[in-house]
């Protein structure tokens, strides 16, 4: 079950104390409900400084035998933009500046390159360049989540989070379905129609104030 609102705001604080790649990764995740593979194969040359979008264009593999692959979408609709919101693009932006600077002391022992010497730009890698391991989100993000007493969920869930908070907020499914890359609104729908059916609950509960509050005027104009 994803995290509601109050434990994402309990998952932020204690973020602030953690590393500043794993901040900006798991922050990543909840504002744009990318995947795993997704995030650790986001390049620098993906974001869009000026109109405050990430271009989802390639996931990061790790084979059988350690080799690193970069996969682009299987198809062309799989590529997405998704905007970030203004506070988190100009965290994004520190996180930037952070990360060239620690490249800069690395100096001949980064090591940002692949097989072929094609030299990779990761957002989130090793000091020196060097991919993560797509195991290691999921294991440092449960060790973190016990350290800090929040519920057990999945790094897989704060894609899910990311897409019920949007829910909750009143944004519509059309939206969230693109945003998530998911083929069409019905797999949305599938997913989260609890939360689409909750959120519908909760628009309706609001005629209801509208109505009540009329039911009221009503009576007092009756006895008036």
């Amino acid at each position: 079950m994803p995290y509601d609102q109050d434990e994402v705001q309990q998952l932020l604080a204690a973020l602030q104390k953690e590393p500043y790649h794993w901040r900006m990764m798991i922050t990543i995740a909840l504002t744009t409900g990318m995947r795993r593979g997704e995030l650790l194969g986001l390049e620098w040359k993906y974001i869009d400084w000026k109109n405050g979008t990430i271009d989802v264009r390639q996931s990061l593999v790790h084979a059988l035998k350690g080799e690193v692959t970069v996969k682009e979408p299987k198809t062309k609709k799989s590529s997405r933009l998704i905007s970030l919101p203004p506070s988190v693009l100009e965290e994004l932006r520190d996180y930037y500046l952070y990360r060239m600077k620690e490249r800069d002391k690395m100096g001949d022992a980064y090591n940002g390159k692949d097989n072929s010497g094609h030299e990779w730009k990761f957002v989130f890698s090793h000091a020196d360049g060097s991919p993560f391991h797509h195991e290691r989100p999921y294991q440092w993000f449960r060790k973190f989540r016990k350290s800090v007493g929040l519920r057990p969920i999945r790094f897989h869930d704060l894609r899910h989070t990311s897409a019920t908070l949007l829910i909750n907020q009143g944004v519509h499914a059309k939206i969230i379905s693109e945003r998530l890359d998911h083929g069409d609104i019905t797999t949305t729908m599938n997913i989260y129609g609890h939360a689409l059916r909750s959120a519908d609950q909760a628009a309706a509960d609001k005629f209801e104030v509208l109505f009540l509050n009329n039911t009221d005027t009503k009576k007092q104009d009756a006895g008036s």
